[in-house]
């Protein structure tokens, strides 16, 4: 069998499309269907992704998500409804790794899984990455569209910088104005950040009317497409 799935979900039905989807895949899976039993399966059967969902009956699931950042580092998508945006951004600012909006197609979820594998899994030792026809060379500090030196203000290269260490993953609002502004940024600033969002988006995007490589997570956050 292929990598390890734990799927933590109250409805037996999502749990039997789950299961399904992913040993079609070649995954192995474990099932749990209440918080406390994810948290006591995730200890004991050590997987290598964790599927939870945000609707579960038995406990607060912020707080199983919580506990379980509190000894693992393991890959979390969390699964949500189409209209809580501030669940989907507090599950991001607490570690979830990415998540997926129920009703969910069957083709997302298996992309969400296997970018989140491939992150864990990547080599952090790699410097430079490759997304469409920009190069991004984090040691030097350079970063090139067609073989084309961009001239980046400090601020633009800081959030290319934070969304290309999380390629392929949404990083919040919040997580990218501390990132970039510091950790005692005022949250109300928002408005900066959409600004310079879109002064970076003039220069390393083919068609900034039409973004392809910086894409917004509306509430949410930005995504920069994985490489």
């Amino acid at each position: 069998m292929g990598h390890k799935i734990l799927i933590i979900d109250d409805e037996e039905s999502i749990r039997t499309l789950l299961r399904v989807t992913l040993r079609t895949q070649g995954y192995e899976t474990a099932e749990a269907d209440s918080g406390n039993a994810g948290i006591a399966c995730a200890a004991q059967w050590v997987p290598d992704l964790i599927i939870l969902d945000l609707g579960l009956p038995d406990a607060d699931h912020f707080n199983v998500l919580d506990q379980l950042r509190q000894w693992s580092n393991v890959p979390i998508i969390v699964l949500t409804v189409h209209d809580r945006e501030q669940e989907k951004v507090w599950a991001l600012d607490h570690g979830a790794d990415d998540y997926v909006t129920k009703p969910f197609g069957v083709n997302e979820l298996q992309a969400r899984v296997r970018a989140s594998l491939r992150r864990a899994h990547q080599d952090p030792s790699t410097p430079i990455l490759q997304v469409g026809a920009l190069t991004i060379d984090l040691t030097r500090r350079i970063v090139e569209r067609d073989s084309h030196t961009l001239k980046l203000t400090p601020i633009e290269y800081e959030l290319l910088r934070v969304l290309t260490l999380n390629a392929g993953r949404v990083v919040t609002q919040r997580q990218l104005l501390q990132q970039v502004w510091g950790e005692h940024v005022d949250e109300d600033s928002s408005h900066y950040l959409r600004i310079y969002v879109g002064r970076l988006r003039k220069k390393v995007e083919p068609d900034p009317s039409k973004p392809q490589l910086i894409l917004t997570e509306p509430g949410v956050g930005y995504r920069l497409t994985e490489p």
